[in-house]
């Protein structure tokens, strides 16, 4: 598997939410887009909404934990970006596990586990 990199700025995070696929669950938002480079782009975002800086530190770490939980077995050449929901905060990794995984499996983004 190729390294596995982070978006950090504005105009890539906008490239996603423009021209990206979306998919939806109650607590996670999904950006899709196909990107030039043979390497996985990750980004996460929470805004205000999710409440304050302990939520929204414990909404990324919750994605966060759930991404290595699947990062194995996502093809790489994309950009993805996770979009917190008020919901996230109050729920399990594995919870929003699940969610991650259906929407990486409507994108058609899992392989095989390469290791």
């Amino acid at each position: 598997m190729s390294e596995l990199i982070t978006l950090k700025e504005n105009r890539e995070f906008r490239r996603a939410y423009s021209r990206g696929k979306s998919y939806v669950s109650p607590d996670l938002v999904t950006y899709i887009i196909k990107n030039n480079k043979n390497n996985l782009r990750i980004g996460i975002t929470t805004g205000k909404k999710i409440g304050k800086a302990v939520e929204r530190n414990r909404s990324r770490r919750i994605i966060r934990a759930a991404f290595k939980e699947i990062y194995g077995q996502i093809c790489s050449g994309y950009d993805i970006v996770f979009v917190a929901r008020t919901k996230t905060p109050f729920r399990k990794s594995t919870d929003i596990l699940k969610s991650m995984r259906n929407h990486l499996t409507q994108a058609g983004l899992l392989c095989e586990d390469i290791k």
